[in-house]
Order: structure tokens, then C-alpha cells, then sequence
């Protein structure tokens, strides 16, 4: 039974992930359109309210609810697991994520009354904060106990600051063009 629930947990996981990244780029796009002069401008912000929305009610917000469900299931299937030093990190990052999730929701409410605080800069490094999150919660499920701290921890700044690195270099080179 267990291994059929840790399934479910991860194909949701993926489905929530990418409903994440993908909400994140449809804010970038959003930005970028108020840019543009009318109608495109109001054409192009509808068409993104459109897909935010179901992208996120439909995707999104069920996966995350998924993922919860099945990793509750696994953690009463095996209660031994929450004695496990590296699981309740694990829950730490996973409650990161979940902040993540709803401060995207805002911002989707945002844009939807027209209001666009983030540039499209600041949308692609706020993108990169899953991905980090994503990194460090699979590395803790995957090496459990075996993860060095040392190195899980500069790993992870590691990887923040190359991804922060490349969206500075896209940045230019997106003006260039």
C-alpha cells in the first residue's frame, strides 16, 4: 500500500511543481504585457487572467492539496518515519513551498485588479526560489540521513546564486536583442 501512495505523492508533486513554474512564467508574460499599448495590452492581460486561473484552480491548488493527502497517508502508514532527523526538515521546506504557493496566489489577485509590484526580473528570480526548494526537499527524501549538512547547505547557496547568476545573464541578454 505504501509504495502505491508514495506514487500518487510523487506524480502530484510534479503536477504542483509544474503548475508552480509555470504560473511564475505566465506572471513574467503578464508584466511584460502592460508594456504593450492598447487593446494589446488589454487583450493580452485578460487572455493571462484566463490561463492563471485555470492553471492554478484546476492544476495547481488540487495537485498541492494531492501531495499533502499522500504524504500524510505515507507518514500514518509508517509513523516511524517522523523520528527520522531529515523528515521534519523535509516538512520545514515543504512548508517553505506552501508559503511560496500562496504568496503566488496573491499575486495572482493581484494582477488580476491590476496590480504589478514585481518587474519581470523580479518574477524570474522568484521563480528560481521553488527550484531551490524543490532541490533541497528531493535531496532530503532521496539521501534521508545521509546528507551532509555541510554539504547539502552549500549545495544549495550554490545552486541560488548560479541560478541568480543566470537571470542576470538572460537579463542582458534579452536588452541586447
Amino acid at each position: 500500500m505504501y509504495e502505491y501512495v508514495l506514487a500518487i505523492h510523487i506524480i502530484f508533486v510534479v503536477c504542483w511543481m509544474a503548475g508552480l513554474f509555470y504560473m511564475v512564467r505566465l506572471f513574467i508574460y503578464h508584466t511584460e504585457a502592460q508594456a504593450k499599448p492598447e487593446p494589446d495590452r488589454s487583450i493580452l492581460s485578460a487572455q493571462f487572467e484566463i490561463m492563471e486561473k485555470k492553471l492554478w484552480y484546476i492544476i495547481t491548488v488540487p495537485s498541492m492539496f494531492l501531495v499533502l493527502a499522500a504524504g500524510i497517508t505515507m507518514v500514518y502508514i509508517k509513523p516511524g518515519f517522523m523520528l527520522m532527523a531529515w523528515l521534519p526538515i523535509k516538512l520545514g521546506f515543504v512548508t517553505g513551498l506552501i508559503i511560496y504557493h500562496y504568496i503566488c496566489q496573491h499575486k495572482m489577485k493581484q494582477m488580476r485588479k491590476g496590480i504589478f509590484k514585481w518587474t519581470s526580473t523580479q518574477l524570474r528570480l522568484w521563480n528560481e526560489l521553488a527550484t531551490i526548494l524543490l532541490f533541497a526537499i528531493v535531496f532530503l527524501a532521496v539521501k534521508k540521513d545521509g546528507l551532509s549538512w555541510i554539504f547539502g547547505v552549500v549545495g544549495i547557496v550554490s545552486l541560488g546564486v548560479i541560478l541568480m547568476i543566470a537571470v542576470k545573464i538572460y537579463k542582458r541578454f534579452r536588452e541586447k536583442k
